[in-house]
């Protein structure tokens, strides 16, 4: 990436009280990062939800020192970073309205691919919950060997998941809740090296910020945000489990979680979940390929359903478009299928009157 650019593409994102939904913005609305810089306070104050105090702001607070910092650490320590409309930024990330603008990632895994599984937990876990994560991430493999597991790191569940996909070679990814110049928990770098070998760490902080409360419940939504849907193994009434779940939920992803005995204490979160309809209870692969519309082979059960339902030749074609991607936007299918938008739509539409497909946020779409 040219450093250059680069320099503002990490500056913006450190202009304080201007957070990622207003950053995307002002770049839209710039052209880039590097304009945003540029743009005379007049301008930067018409842009919707800035106006004149916040563009005053944005002015006074234009400084690329801290991201010359960075630049300078991250290329000492192999580190690369994806600003959210590079290439190779997580598609599925990009599609969460509060998603961060830029990501710094250790490893060489692809992000976008078929499958992703969010597997996360509670930080006490007990046999009952190290066991069936380990027999759920081994079955994932046997028939998923190209599926994506992603967790945080941490004691308990996390670390189980992640050990659990090393084991059975699956590319795993970590989401930190601090910068690259420490780990958190320590106990936990020799995994982390080989995350980074078959996988990614991943995190949104400057390498110097330190492994805070508040950073933890930020990284979640990353978490959630990465994967097709997030499965809560065990957990406790309260925890980061949890939020990451209700997260996934407002992103209009999948939640799935184990149920347990109602005495506990390390399944209250999990039937809670269950009991609040907040997740579909599952007990094994069968119940998950069932309610992803999976089948082992990577042919999903929508493909099947597609076979008994009628269709013109115009959502014949989206339809051989959706079974090459995962997610697709609405900008995408139109222009592989050679139609307008407001064609593509309508079509779009029908397709999903007929249980065909299904509009996520950000006007992307996936089969049902």
């Amino acid at each position: 990436m040219n450093p250059d650019a680069l320099r503002y593409k990490i500056g913006i994102g450190l202009i304080p009280k201007i957070g990622p939904v207003l950053t995307k913005r002002l770049v839209a609305y710039c052209g880039n990062a590097e304009h945003v810089f540029r743009e005379k306070r007049q301008s930067l104050s018409k842009i919707p939800g800035i106006g004149e105090r916040l563009a005053s702001y944005i002015v006074k607070h234009r400084d690329l020192a801290t991201a010359d910092e960075e630049i300078e650490f991250i290329s000492k320590n192999n580190i690369a970073a994806l600003f959210y409309l590079d290439e190779g930024f997580p598609e599925r990330l990009k599609h969460c309205e509060d998603s961060p603008v830029l990501l710094y990632t250790r490893g060489n895994t692809v992000f976008n691919r078929k499958k992703v599984l969010s597997i996360v937990g509670t930080r006490d876990a007990t046999d009952y919950g190290r066991t069936n994560t380990r027999a759920f991430v081994e079955a994932l493999a046997a028939s998923y060997p190209e599926l994506m597991v992603v967790s945080g790191l941490a004691y308990g569940i996390d670390i189980c998941a992640h050990k659990a996909a090393l084991k059975h070679n699956l590319d795993t990814v970590a989401v930190l809740g601090h910068g690259f110049s420490t780990l958190y928990p320590a106990a936990h770098h020799e995994v982390a090296a080989q995350i980074a070998g078959k996988g990614a760490l991943v995190t949104e902080f400057l390498h110097h910020e330190k492994p805070e409360a508040a950073n933890f419940v930020k990284r979640n939504r990353i978490i959630a945000g990465l994967a097709d849907a997030t499965l809560v193994m065990e957990s406790g009434e309260q925890g980061g489990s949890l939020i990451t779940a209700d997260i996934a939920s407002s992103y209009n992803r999948d939640v799935f979680a184990f149920p347990g005995r109602i005495s506990d204490k390390y399944s209250t979160g999990c039937n809670k979940l269950i009991k609040t309809n907040r997740a579909a209870l599952i007990e094994n692969l069968t119940d998950l390929e069932y309610q992803m519309g999976w089948q082992a082979g990577n042919q999903p059960d929508a493909y099947q359903k597609a076979l008994f339902v009628e269709m013109d030749a115009d959502e014949i074609l989206l339809m051989n478009l959706f079974r090459q991607e995962t997610c697709i936007t609405i900008d995408q299918l139109a222009l592989q299928g050679n139609m307008p938008v407001s064609k593509t739509s309508a079509i779009l539409l029908n397709m999903e009157f007929k249980g065909l497909i299904r509009c996520l946020p950000g006007k992307v779409y996936k089969l049902a």
